[in-house]
């Protein structure tokens, strides 16, 4: 785990940075406390990146739970009781883990991920332009299209416009600079400017820009587009910051409604991020998602004991590791040891730093994440690969994570159904001397209820007094409903005068009276 500590810190750097107005946004807009974002941060990153069996991947606060625990927390009455079942979806959680229901995550398609990943880089870059230029009323973190300020994606666009900020533009400028200079030029030249993250100069900079701009200046920063993390006065002001469940309410019915709900998003999201951030991994190694549900359910219930949201992985702080040159899962957990030092050490500090400087860090990371050369790559692979991939970028921009994920698998499914429809026989017709037609049907391995229209359409097509050989030494297997419109067919084909020859691993049969007990009795059905 120390082998890359010289990858893994500047990395470990960078998704701190990201990863921190995350904590703070999601938190508020949850309508929880604030600093219960960052115990979830924190926890994300010691606890569960100890336990994960993840390389890249990294957990904290998520923006796709953030209605659900602001209603959860309406609905139950107190934050309190809501941390019960934050605890309880943590316990479902590893329950899950034990079940081996981790195996769901390898069932989604490789387009529908990469859809995911390209759908989430588009809205990361377009959600991050209004805090570029000043406008802050979307809280920092968000994916959903609909915004919970009432906004949309786009319209926030439009609004951003008449209420720019000077200053943020230039920080946002300045950060863009250094960052583009770092990546394209710098670490080119040296192996210092890879040690040194160019994320963390940018910071600097901004840091010291707010110091010599006055905020009452033309190009000053006000407070509101400033990080805004809770100072504390003393150690025990920090740990009044802490809160702990009711446990008198475990019993309560609505408490394992929510957890199971928390329970089933929080798995599926992390199932999602962690097959996104495996296919970014440039190793290629496979996360143990089995033990990546133990470890996410451990790290709710130790987040949901001392008061912070719930936890999953997290594609943005996964994907900002990834970039910045994560190695093992050391930069993950020495993030969270970041995150606990400086809401310590350095919580004033921190709150001098520009929300636009963290926009620019994510808008590179947006553009990364769906660059114009995987459409290009993904279109050239052909529809099958690029309709679900679309659909899937469509969905996740135009609604939130998992409905366009959803989207995306249904597209999926429905094209393997054609397929599997086109491809379920073979079909071969040779005019013979005599003006007899001879038609040679090949039926493949796997021939199921989902193959019957193709093959019923093709029966009807026959012409009267036609030779249909039925070639089934392919087949491994023959679905009840085939057996059954075959017969429906031999029937018919007696008055249409059609001579049918079957072609088998047990022999040849001319005008079979009955498939069922031909096939029945010969083959596996």
């Amino acid at each position: 785990m120390f082998k890359h500590l010289k990858n893994d810190l500047p990395s470990s750097l960078v998704v701190f940075f990201v990863a921190l107005p995350l904590c703070l946004g999601i938190a508020l807009a949850s309508g929880a406390p604030l600093f219960s974002g960052l115990i979830a941060g924190i926890v994300g990153g010691i606890v569960v990146g100890s336990l994960s069996g993840s390389s890249l991947g990294v957990s904290g606060p998520a923006a796709g739970l953030a209605v659900i625990v602001l209603n959860a927390i309406t609905d139950l009455g107190s934050w309190e009781v809501f941390l019960v079942a934050v605890v309880l979806g943590g316990v479902l959680q590893i329950a899950l883990g034990a079940a081996k229901a981790g195996i769901i995550g390898y069932y989604f398609p490789s387009s529908v991920i990469k859809g995911m990943l390209a759908g989430i880089g588009i809205i990361i870059f377009l959600k991050q332009l209004p805090h570029a230029v000043g406008y802050d009323s979307d809280y920092e973190g968000d994916l959903n299209f609909l915004q919970l300020d009432g906004e949309t994606t786009f319209t926030a666009l439009g609004s951003m416009m008449d209420n720019v900020s000077p200053g943020a533009i230039v920080v946002s400028l300045i950060s863009l600079g250094i960052l583009l200079l770092w990546d394209l030029v710098l670490t080119k030249k040296s192996d210092v400017f890879k040690i040194v993250p160019g994320p963390l100069i940018a910071v600097v900079v901004g840091i010291l820009y707010n110091f010599t701009i006055a905020s009452d200046h033309a190009f000053g920063i006000a407070a509101e587009h400033l990080v805004s993390v809770p100072v504390p006065e003393s150690a025990t002001d920090f740990l009044g910051q802490l809160s702990f469940p009711d446990f008198g309410a475990i019993t309560r019915y609505d408490v394992w409604i929510t957890a199971i709900t928390l329970c089933i998003v929080a798995s599926l999201e992390t199932l999602l991020s962690v097959e996104a951030t495996d296919k970014l991994d440039p190793q290629k190694r496979t996360t143990p998602t089995n033990r990546e549900l133990f470890a996410q359910g451990t790290g709710n219930i130790v987040s949901g004991l001392i008061g912070g949201l719930p936890i999953t992985q997290v594609i943005i702080r996964s994907s900002a590791n990834v970039q910045s040159g994560g190695k093992t899962k050391m930069s993950a957990i020495i993030h969270g040891f970041l995150l606990l030092i400086s809401v310590i050490a350095i919580p004033a500090l921190l709150n001098k730093i520009p929300l636009a400087v963290l926009a620019a860090i994510l808008l590179v990371v947006g553009y990364k994440l769906a660059k114009p050369v995987l459409f290009k790559n993904m279109y050239r692979l052909g529809r099958e690969q690029f309709i679900p991939f679309i659909v899937t970028v469509l969905g996740v921009v135009f609604t939130d994570l998992l409905l366009g994920i959803g989207l995306g698998l249904g597209v999926g499914i429905m094209m393997i159904l054609i397929k599997n429809y086109q491809n379920s026989h073979f079909l071969h017709i040779v005019e013979k001397e005599d003006g007899v037609h001879k038609v040679r049907m090949t039926l493949s391995e796997e021939v199921s209820f989902l193959n019957k229209g193709a093959i019923l359409r093709e029966l009807n097509n026959l012409q009267p007094n036609t030779h249909l050989e039925l070639d089934v030494t392919k087949c491994i297997r023959l679905n009840y409903d085939i057996l059954e419109i075959l017969d429906d067919f031999r029937y018919r084909s007696k008055q249409k005068g059609i001579h049918i020859t079957v072609i088998s691993e047990k022999g040849t049969f001319e005008n079979p009276e009955s498939f069922m007990k031909l096939f029945l009795t010969t083959k596996v059905a």
